[in-house]
């Protein structure tokens, strides 16, 4: 696989895992109790984007690392999968 589809495999592997990752942990202003005037209540008081974004690297890290481990040692092959999806006859 080119260093360039795995490139794009991790980028965008990387967006759907954070957005998948981004509501873990988080308390509104109004559970908290301090809401900031101006803001919404329901707005995050501690978002904690900095811890998010280094799980979400280390969990894409894994998943992508795993798919290109299936498609390097052949378990896995493009033709296969198109098949699998019905994208050619059999």
């Amino acid at each position: 696989m080119p260093w360039t589809s795995l490139a794009a495999v991790y980028f965008v592997t990387w967006w759907i895992v954070l957005f998948a990752i981004l509501p873990f942990g988080i308390r509104s202003q109004h559970e908290h109790g301090e809401i900031s005037p101006g803001t919404d209540p329901g707005a995050p008081s501690a978002p904690a984007l900095l811890a998010k974004a280094g799980w979400t690297t280390l969990v894409t890290t894994v998943l992508v690392a795993g798919f290109w481990a299936a498609i390097a040692t052949g378990t896995l092959d493009m033709e296969r999968f198109a098949t699998l999806w019905g994208l050619f006859p059999r």
